[in-house]
């Protein structure tokens, strides 16, 4: 938690807003996605999606193959706990709802999908995309497809795998048309970080979307991240402290933003 503290810290002293941005790229992004406060109509399944996970209170045995938990003591876990300490928070799932709509995605791969809460985000941003979500915990995952089949969410263009994360990738030997954006967020250590991004950089195309959750979760994720923000392929990277996101676009300049969302 100290870590997490001084590494914010430094996050704000060298964050800045829209006005600190001078790439015309980013600054669209930053201003028409990031701080665009409208209310939209795809957020209320996401509240909806919540809330009842959140009422459930019954325990599930978690199978952890991330860098473990800094909350749960025990792998024996409430639904409802596990939603709210381990899941997304309603702010990012809006913001990565509005991501998704902002670049319109036809194909989506999801690196951990838990209880789908930010699953059911990307199905709300972009409705017509193919969405791949994986899962190494069957328990986990079977409430997300529970909860999914629920008619009135809607969330429907999802295609749920149940498979440790580098087995999958190495057997599936994913090709650049598999994936337009991919979200990371199943096992927050330097080691799995880093064997995912080389996996699957073969599959990178320029207009690719890469985003990474809870960059500054440790010393080791901030290596990670530093390295794959200097990586050659790599060309625009934002911090927004809980996420990295990382563009592949060649006609960019290579610049890394620091930004408060």
């Amino acid at each position: 938690m100290l870590f997490q503290i001084k590494s914010y810290i430094n996050f704000l002293w060298h964050s800045k807003n829209q006005h600190g941005v001078h790439s015309p790229f980013v600054f669209d992004l930053v201003t028409k996605c990031f701080y665009d406060t409208k209310n939209y109509s795809e957020y209320f399944p996401l509240k909806d999606y919540r809330n009842l996970l959140l009422q459930n209170k019954n325990s599930i045995e978690v199978t952890d193959f991330g860098a473990g938990s800094r909350v749960f003591k025990s792998n024996t876990r409430a639904i409802n706990e596990i939603a709210k300490n381990a899941g997304i928070s309603s702010k990012r799932a809006e913001l990565l709802c509005r991501i998704v709509n902002y670049f319109q995605p036809s194909t989506i791969l999801e690196i951990g999908t838990s209880l789908g809460l930010a699953t059911s985000a990307l199905s709300q941003g972009a409705k017509e995309a193919k969405i791949t979500t994986i899962e190494g915990c069957p328990n986990t995952m079977a409430i997300a497809k529970e909860m999914f089949q629920v008619s009135s969410f809607k969330f429907q263009n999802i295609d749920f795998i149940t498979s440790e994360f580098s087995t999958y990738l190495t057997s599936h030997n994913p090709q650049p048309t598999n994936y337009n954006l991919i979200y990371f967020d199943g096992n927050h250590s330097k080691k799995a970080t880093l064997e995912y991004f080389e996996l699957l950089l073969p599959t990178f195309t320029n207009d690719s979307v890469w985003i990474f959750d809870d960059i500054h979760w440790s010393a080791d994720m901030e290596v990670a991240w530093e390295y794959i923000r200097n990586h050659p392929k790599v060309t625009v990277t934002i911090d927004t402290f809980q996420w990295g996101i990382v563009f592949f676009r060649s006609e960019q300049e290579k610049e890394h933003f620091v930004i408060r969302v």
